[in-house]
């Protein structure tokens, strides 16, 4: 029999079934490096076809964490899959150097060593502390397996990105969209700079919620009432009790009902919707009515300040609401957006006493040098000690934060900065954009950003920091006008780009080489300049980029295909990205923005150092390889919050290892194989038609979701094209007549040329996302088939189009039908291998007593039913005359199935269980069908 087994084409590859990735992976990286692969692939990319994904710039101040590394093989997926489509997708990544998280960092070494630098010496250890971490990040994406042009990234801190930034400013400066003025905005007390919305977090924060009553001795009143003024008040309530001393003014709505009512001999103005809470609130016991009016006739009475002897006139506002308070609204200009409005429309001062810690200057009486948080509880002390003070309780509510210092910010108004968000239309034009010129995946962005444009204020650019890129611009020290030339700003530019650290030419340079000669201010006439010191928010130098990069590298064109970041972005970079292109392009500069969502722990949670559930990458691929990793976010749907866990992992890693084997199954059973001896379509087996025709579709819908950025679906198609379609199903099948049939026959080749072409197709689906193994299997290929490639250098730069089959949907409905008759088949065999009354399939005898359709189909010449139900022997019979005891069809009522014992002996060759073994003397122990196959080798 040891001949018998000689004459067995048993499966031969290299490729091995244990992964081995924490070891294997190095070692591709390498290969990729060595061999140029993200090279190879782009050059086989369509140059006419273009598809640029252009990057957002991760901090470089860290290691990398699940949320970027997520990002980033995101990224790598889109890029792949384009180029692995036929357009040419090149990755340039890049990093966001300047800023406070930077500088934070820096200042915090620096105060260990007690040393007080210059602006100069700070930038230039800014520089270094991202340079730093920029290597060590780029290593870390390195080995989730993306690919780029590692070697030529772009940084924000890079000369001639610094330079159009600065430029793009100088464009806003030229189109008078740059205004310099005071307003409030978000003001951190303690990294001390301005604040964007986007650098705002809000989180829970407890306040002192107080009730205030303010002095109303105006005898215009009694036009209203005729009440005695001197025990007259106006009642307000606020979560800031700090900015009670600024305060300028009440408010209140013009169309709500206020009364008058009678306590205690004392008489208080206040929304009537609101006196029932008030009641409760004071401890009140009966409050008499006396008459109600309309919030527009207190227009213009004058109150008096609770504390300081000065006016607070009552004016209207129509963002008082009747949701919670007195409906009459403490108004403070100098510390909130709507009340600075209203302060503008009144004419009242925009007072903010305090200075960059958020201290109160000596001004102030009663609360000079308490900053903000330790004055709350003096302004209450105080309140009460006059008698103003109504109540006061602690609430919890959702307040802003800072994005790196995470304490409490204010709303000060200071001089700062701002592009004008009417200015040029810059609103209506980006919302117009956001409408119709942008697709937005998933469709929820267009809202969520739509929304955050329509209402945001005037985009606050100053930062008083020192790393970063200047605002070029001249102040008059007479006056404190400002001036800027848009061609003086393009010159300033033009030094920074040819400059070897870029913007520290402004820093450095000698005034009388900035200031043009004889410049006189156009207000004052003075000829004392000192230069701007502040900078530009960072989200302008990050949402600048389009310039910077997209227009000006050879890989990239303006604007860019594709933007994609954690949902985050729309208030981050998709936002200043799409304002600061709006307002020097008049055009979004980009045409789709996917957004991803948080990675959080298996319970929902955010991850956190504090809770203790924070998994970093590189945990990962130690555990499991970064492969792994890769096949997580392909799993996962992007569009929510995603989940990960040691259990998830665990699936991932047994799904892993299926579609693994299903590969080293394919390349093992093509060593001997040709492509130019492929068997065409119309030639085949029809049982290889179809499956070259199920495999196909299958590729065809991966490709798809591909293109539609559906990358869970690349996953679960996969996966089960491997699991159930592939192993389960055809390969199964075919596996006997793989091993059996005559090497060169029809049969064996049929086969084989369906596992070449799946083979091919599975690396074009698998490479995007499983691109080390995917890369491995592609150099283990068989040489004839290497060969007959236009290019053998890397997986990624492989094209395969299939063969077409010509299958039409009647020829696919009976394959399906058949296929459904081979799974009752299965259910019918399971119960009598339990059993032990069959050992395996090939033990068994069917009978399946069936409708006159059914046994057509299963009697047509397009199958051998011993191969494709993996039984020795199969009997059709009439559905009427099944057995009592025969197995009725789960999902088919018209199939009736019986399984028994095979009579016969097991051919020593193919394992069926054969009535005619030793038809021929010379092989004995052979079936008919072994015995035709062994004669070839006599």
């Amino acid at each position: 029999m040891s001949d018998y087994k000689k004459t067995l084409l048993l499966p031969k590859t290299k490729f091995p079934m244990k992964a081995n990735l924490k070891q294997r992976e190095p070692e591709m990286l390498k290969f990729w490096e060595q061999n140029k692969s993200y090279d190879a692939m782009v050059a086989a990319g369509d140059a006419d076809n273009e598809y640029v994904l252009h990057d957002g710039p991760p901090y470089a101040n860290g290691h990398i964490h699940m949320g970027t590394a997520l990002n980033k093989v995101l990224k790598d997926i889109v890029v792949k899959s384009r180029n692995m489509q036929g357009q040419k997708a090149q990755y340039v990544p890049g990093w966001d150097c300047h800023g406070l998280p930077i500088e934070h960092k820096v200042e915090q070494e620096l105060k260990k060593k007690n040393k007080e630098l210059d602006t100069l010496t700070i930038r230039k250890i800014c520089r270094s502390y991202a340079a730093k971490w920029l290597d060590t990040q780029r290593k870390e994406f390195k080995r989730l397996g993306v690919l780029g042009v590692w070697d030529d990234p772009y940084m924000t801190m890079k000369p001639e990105y610094e330079a159009a930034t600065a430029r793009e400013l100088g464009r806003f400066m030229e189109r008078d969209g740059v205004v310099r003025g005071k307003k409030p905005i978000y003001w951190c007390c303690d990294c001390r700079t301005a604040l964007a919305e986007a650098e705002v977090e809000y989180e829970d924060h407890t306040s002192p919620s107080i009730y205030v009553r303010f002095p109303m001795a105006d005898e215009k009143f009694k036009k209203i009432a005729d009440v005695d003024i001197n025990k007259l008040f106006i009642l307000i309530w606020t979560t800031t009790p700090w900015t009670i001393p600024d305060n300028m003014a009440v408010a209140v709505h013009p169309d709500f009902d206020y009364v008058l009512v009678e306590v205690g001999g004392d008489y208080y103005v206040l929304a009537e919707g609101l006196l029932e809470e008030c009641t409760a609130k004071f401890g009140w016991e009966t409050p008499k009515i006396l008459t109600t009016v309309r919030g527009a006739e207190l227009e213009g009475l004058q109150a008096k300040h609770p504390i300081y002897d000065r006016p607070s006139p009552v004016v209207l506002a129509d963002y008082v609401t009747l949701e919670t308070g007195t409906g009459c609204v403490h108004t403070a200009p100098g510390h909130g957006r709507e009340d600075f409005e209203t302060g503008l429309k009144n004419g009242l001062e925009v007072y903010s006493p305090m200075n960059d810690r958020g201290e109160f200057l000596q001004e102030v009486e009663h609360f000079a040098g308490l900053n903000v948080w330790d004055a709350n509880p003096k302004v209450i002390e105080k309140l009460t000690e006059i008698g103003n003070l109504m109540a006061s309780e602690d609430i919890t509510h959702s307040y802003p934060h800072c994005w790196r210092c995470k304490k409490p910010v204010i709303f000060r108004a200071t001089t700062q900065w701002f592009v004008g968000m009417d200015e040029n239309d810059l609103r209506t034009r980006a919302l117009d954009a956001i409408r119709n010129d942008v697709q937005w995946v998933p469709s929820w962005g267009k809202e969520r950003i739509y929304n955050m444009v329509e209402n945001r204020p005037d985009w606050c650019i100053s930062r008083q920091r020192n790393w970063g890129v200047p605002i070029s611009a001249l102040i008059c020290e007479d006056c404190d006008e400002t001036w800027f030339d848009a061609q003086w700003v393009y010159d300033i530019c033009d030094k920074y780009a040819q400059h070897e650290t870029g913007c520290d030419y402004w820093f450095e340079a000698p005034l009388e080489e900035i200031v043009p000669k004889g410049l006189k201010c156009a207000k004052c006439g003075g000829t004392h300049w000192k230069r701007e010191t502040d900078i530009l928010d960072v989200w302008f130098d990050s949402g600048t980029s389009y310039a910077a990069v997209v227009e000006q590298r050879n890989e990239t064109r303006f604007p860019a295909d594709l933007y994609l970041e954690g949902s985050d972005q729309h208030r981050g970079w998709f936002h200043s990205s799409l304002l600061a292109s709006i307002g020097t392009r008049e055009v979004p500069p980009y045409k789709t923005v996917l957004t991803h969502g948080y990675v959080v722990d298996a319970e929902g949670r955010k991850m956190s150092k504090s809770i203790g559930n924070v998994i970093a990458p590189q945990e990962i691929i130690d555990k499991f390889g970064a492969e792994i990793l890769r096949m997580w976010v392909s799993a996962s749907n992007y569009q929510e919050d995603i989940r990960i866990s040691d259990e998830t992992l665990n699936r991932l890693v047994d799904a892993y290892r299926r579609i693994r084997n299903t590969c080293r199954y394919l390349l093992s059973n093509l060593n001997d194989f040709d492509p130019a001896n492929k068997v065409a379509a119309a030639d085949m087996q029809p049982l290889d038609r179809y499956a070259l025709d199920m495999v196909s579709r299958h590729h065809e819908t991966i490709q798809e979701a591909y293109r539609n950025f559906e990358f869970h679906k690349v996953y679960h198609t996969l996966h089960n094209l491997c699991v159930v379609d592939l192993s389960a199903f055809y390969l199964d099948i075919i596996k006997d007549r793989l091993y059996v049939e005559e090497e060169n026959g029809l049969k064996r080749r049929s086969a084989q040329t369906v596992l070449w072409q799946t083979l091919l197709m599975l690396l074009e689906d698998m490479a995007p996302v499983l691109s080390f193994t995917a890369e491995e299997a592609f150099q283990n290929l068989p040489e004839a088939i290497k060969k007959a490639l236009p290019q053998d250098k890397t997986v990624f730069a492989l094209r395969f189009a299939p063969d077409a089959t010509g299958m039409d949907d009647a020829e696919r409905a009976r394959w399906e039908k058949l296929v459904q008759v081979r799974a009752e088949v299965n259910k019918a065999i399971e119960p009598k291998r339990k059993d032990r009354v069959i050992g395996k399939s090939l033990d068994a005898q069917v009978t399946l007593f069936a409708t006159k359709e059914i046994r057509a189909l299963v009697e047509s010449n397009d199958i051998d039913p011993r191969e494709f139900f993996i039984v020795s022997k199969l009997v059709l019979d009439d559905a009427e005359n099944a057995p009592a005891d025969a197995y009725q069809g789960e999902d088919m009522d018209d199939l009736k199935v019986s399984v028994e014992a095979a009579t016969g002996e097991k051919c020593e060759r193919c394992w069926r269980i054969s009535e005619d073994l030793g038809t021929d003397e010379a092989y004995p122990d052979a079936c008919p069908r072994c015995t035709a196959v062994l004669k070839t080798f006599a």
